[in-house]
């Protein structure tokens, strides 16, 4: 078998392939020196990209809250600039209330002090006696040493005697009307007892008997139609409802005959009667003169 020897030169692909080997190095550099700045870039970017984003978000914020503030400051004035014109509102509805009142309770006062002044002079024309004793008399009494005759510290001898006779007398005076002011109170004070015990009914039967009771009966105008309306007042807790009922259906059923009565002399009496005590009366002018339109006019429309 033929043996066959070659020489082969391999001196240039070695030199070729140590080129290649420099060549892989620089480019292996390259690629190590590109992911590199590709790493660098990617931080930057990402760096970059944040700020952009923080400073966006926060720029995003900051607007929202700067609108939310805007907005809720423009309500605060507005609801306090309301505020401030309903407090000078409620301050001039203070104040005119406060006049108002002021007013009106002076008016009232005015009114109850005058009907106080009249009911105390009605009150008093009540039991006149009485009052004359506990006002007049009392007060007298009270009041003796102030009205007793007063006698000069220095005198003569001769004129004590008849000083003392004077003074005597007026005490003695002085006693004998209050004796009799106590005398006539206690005989009037009798007397109503006695008037007492005649009016009061101290038993009671059960048998059927005729009894007065006086009742009060008015008419009335219901509304603007002159539509006229009665009703029967009774005294309290002396009669039962069924009672009442029945009573008040008798006289509201002869209310048309009452009216004709009234043209009868005790009617004319009784107008005669009330004007008299109008005049004489102590009230105010203005109260008389109401007091007699009101019953004038009520008479009148009673006639017609």
């Amino acid at each position: 078998m033929a043996v066959f020897n070659y020489k082969i030169d391999t001196q240039d692909l070695a030199q070729e392939l140590g080129n290649v080997t420099k060549n892989v190095d620089a480019a292996t550099d390259a690629v190590v020196s590109l992911q590199s700045a590709v790493i660098a870039a990617e931080e930057r970017a990402a760096k970059h990209l944040c700020d952009n984003v923080n400073r966006g978000f926060y720029s995003l914020i900051h607007s929202q809250i700067s609108q939310k503030i805007a907005k809720y400051k423009s309500e605060f004035e507005s609801k306090r600039m309301l505020l401030a014109h309903q407090k000078k509102a409620l301050l001039a509805i203070k104040i005119r209330m406060e006049r108002d009142y002021h007013m009106i309770s002076s008016r009232y006062e005015k009114l109850f002090s005058g009907l106080n002044r009249i009911l105390q002079t009605r009150i008093f024309e009540l039991d006149k006696p009485l009052v004359d004793f506990s006002y007049r008399d009392v007060g007298k009494i009270s009041n003796r040493t102030k009205s007793l005759s007063a006698t000069v510290p220095v005198t003569q001898l001769e004129s004590i005697t008849s000083s003392q006779i004077v003074v005597a007398s007026d005490i003695k005076r002085k006693c004998f009307n209050v004796i009799n002011s106590s005398k006539k109170f206690i005989q009037e004070m009798k007397s109503q007892e006695e008037i007492t015990k005649r009016v009061l009914v101290d038993d009671y039967s059960d048998k059927s008997h005729e009894r007065l009771m006086p009742v009060l009966m008015y008419e009335f105008i219901k509304d603007r139609n002159s539509i006229t309306g009665a009703e029967v007042i009774f005294p309290q807790n002396h009669l039962t409802e069924s009672f009442e009922s029945s009573i008040s259906e008798i006289l509201l059923s002869d209310l048309d005959r009452l009216k004709m009565e009234l043209d009868n002399p005790q009617w004319i009496e009784i107008q005669t009667e009330l004007k008299k005590q109008i005049m004489d009366s102590k009230a105010s002018a203005r109260v008389k003169e109401v007091a007699h339109n009101l019953f004038s006019q009520n008479f009148s429309i009673n006639n017609i």
